[in-house]
């Protein structure tokens, strides 16, 4: 009838219902299968990293040259690349400013010259009127002093004409050694400052194979012994040892300088030719995974490793080298982990696997 309330099915009725209910399916639930990975069984080794390195040969000694005055360069005599003596004139300033010094010196000293030349005089007619009385003793002193001053000045003067002398020579710019010019910074008609480089020497004799070595790969100390091989002809070999490294990086580059002292130096090896080495860095203890076991914790290198449950570990390491298909992990791997190398990109920690079998 309408309107009447519905009644509550008997408890014997609603059991019966959920029986029949679950009956009527013949799936049960699928359970999950543990995912299968390849392990391997690490084994740590001395690895040594090699590296080869390329850079140059330099003068073991390199100046730059300046004038000591400053002027108006009106001669430059050499090119880059020109062999040079000691001593051989290399550029000229405009010499008439220290040319006026020095007349103006010549003048000041041949005055002094003279004043002393009258005083001598005087003090010697002195000295001579004193004993028999046709001079006072205040007049000799005075006399006396006038020859000492004149000396004095004269000293001064000769002092400043000598010293106009090396001004006007210095107008001239000489090598100071046998070398090669290997750069120049001024130009005919420039006006230069005293001591604004004018040319780079570099000094005949010793050379350096010079290198810029990141940090890293640096293992050789001073003292060590390395063998440079020319690039453009790899049969002209030198010997050498480590003479220098800089101790800091450079802020350019993330470099450091490695000066490597050559004992006789082929004549191909000149200076800038281009030349190579090999480094070996210092053994350590690491162990050899392929790319495939590399993973990340966060934003860190890791591996998955299987403890003695077989359950995962994520284990953070550092990796010491990347190579071609594989990598070197020098920490966080111990001796005998077994180590995840395949079927790692669903894991998740403490998780059961299954361990494939060889062929799977």
């Amino acid at each position: 009838m309408t309107g009447l309330p519905a009644r509550p099915l008997p408890l014997w009725l609603a059991v019966a219902t959920i029986a029949t209910l679950a009956g009527c399916g013949d799936d049960s639930i699928p359970v999950k299968e543990p995912p299968l990975v390849r392990v391997i069984e690490a084994h740590g080794s001395d690895y040594v990293a090699s590296a080869s390195i390329t850079g140059d040969i330099q003068a073991r000694v390199q100046s730059d040259l300046s004038f000591r005055v400053a002027g108006k360069v009106i001669e430059r005599l050499v090119e880059v690349g020109d062999q040079v003596k000691a001593e051989q004139v290399l550029a000229r300033l405009d010499p008439q400013d220290q040319q006026n010094n020095l007349n103006a010196a010549q003048a000041a000293a041949d005055a002094a010259r003279s004043q002393h030349k009258l005083a001598e005089a005087n003090l010697w007619r002195q000295q001579q009127l004193l004993p028999k009385g046709y001079t006072s003793r205040s007049e000799y002193d005075a006399a006396l002093a006038n020859q000492r001053s004149a000396k004095n000045s004269l000293a001064a003067a000769e002092a400043q004409l000598a010293d106009a002398r090396e001004q006007l020579g210095y107008t001239d710019l000489k090598a100071e050694a046998d070398g090669v010019i290997i750069a120049r910074q001024a130009e005919v008609g420039q006006v230069v400052q005293a001591t604004a480089p004018i040319f780079t020497l570099a000094r005949a004799g010793e050379r350096d194979a010079v290198f810029n070595v990141y940090e890293a790969l640096l293992a050789a100390p001073p003292g060590q012994n390395i063998e440079v091989v020319l690039l453009d002809d790899p049969k002209v070999r030198a010997s050498g040892h480590v003479r220098e490294v800089t101790p800091t990086v450079s802020a350019q580059s993330g470099t450091v300088q490695v000066k490597v002292a050559l004992d006789e130096v082929p004549e191909a090896m000149g200076l800038g030719a281009a030349v190579s080495a090999t480094v070996d860095a210092a053994a350590t203890r690491s162990f050899e995974l392929p790319w495939s076991a590399l993973t990340k914790a966060e934003h860190e290198p890791a591996v998955w490793r299987l403890d003695a449950q077989g359950r995962t570990q994520l284990r953070p390491v550092r990796v010491g080298r990347y190579l071609t298909d594989k990598v070197i992990i020098s920490a966080g791997v111990a001796e005998g982990d077994r180590i995840v190398v395949a079927g790692g990109q669903l894991l998740h920690p403490q998780q059961t696997v299954d361990i494939a079998r060889e062929g799977q």
